[in-house]
């Protein structure tokens, strides 16, 4: 598969996990966010399922992806840049001599370096729309994540948006040789169950 059709297949892998994974996250949003709300408008979940069978019961089914495109588009990103780099990266260490486990571990490494980099200012937005108040009027300052970047971008400068860039990259870069680490092992078994 060449290099745009990796990244067309990171893109729907992309979407289609953050889809099919928006009630859990929902749920999991709901129930951390319910003890900051001021007492009267806590839900006071029981639990998981308690919390996920009353956003059903209460809100209907539609509730779990209201909201749901930034994190569908986040993800759509992060697949096309974790699927999209990665074979061709380690196309390009094999081709300056590194292979093996190193191979795997470089091209991983610098997988996630690019996907750090890229939604970096993504998840910034998304963590100040989160954690926004509304000033006097009751208008709150970020209503897209395109405004909030270049809201942000505007008013405390560009290199802002990369601010906790090796924590951030920390977390990408570990999850993304993580699992790529898990592929190569799934594919070896494979490729060894098919030859015999």
């Amino acid at each position: 598969m060449d290099f745009f059709g990796r990244l067309v297949v990171g893109v729907l892998s992309g979407a289609s996990a953050a889809f099919i994974s928006c009630p859990a996250e929902v749920t999991l949003v709901r129930m951390s966010n319910d003890s900051a709300l001021p007492v009267e408008q806590r839900r006071n979940y029981k639990g998981l399922v308690n919390a996920a069978t009353r956003i059903a019961s209460e809100e209907g089914i539609a509730a779990f992806w209201r909201g749901s495109m930034p994190f569908v588009n986040r993800a759509m990103v992060v697949g096309a840049l974790q699927v999209g780099t990665y074979d061709q990266l380690k196309i390009s260490y094999r081709n300056w001599g590194i292979t093996g486990f190193y191979n795997v571990f470089c091209a991983s490494m610098t997988s996630g370096f690019i996907y750090s980099l890229v939604t970096m200012p993504l998840e910034s937005a998304k963590n100040r729309m989160a954690f926004q108040k509304p000033d006097a009027n009751g208008v709150l300052p970020y209503r897209t994540t395109i405004q909030t970047v270049l809201s942000v971008a505007r008013s405390e400068g560009v290199l802002s948006l990369w601010s906790g860039f090796l924590p951030y990259y920390g977390r990408c870069g570990g999850h993304t040789v993580s699992m790529f680490i898990a592929l190569e092992q799934i594919r070896s078994l494979y490729l060894k169950a098919r030859q015999q």
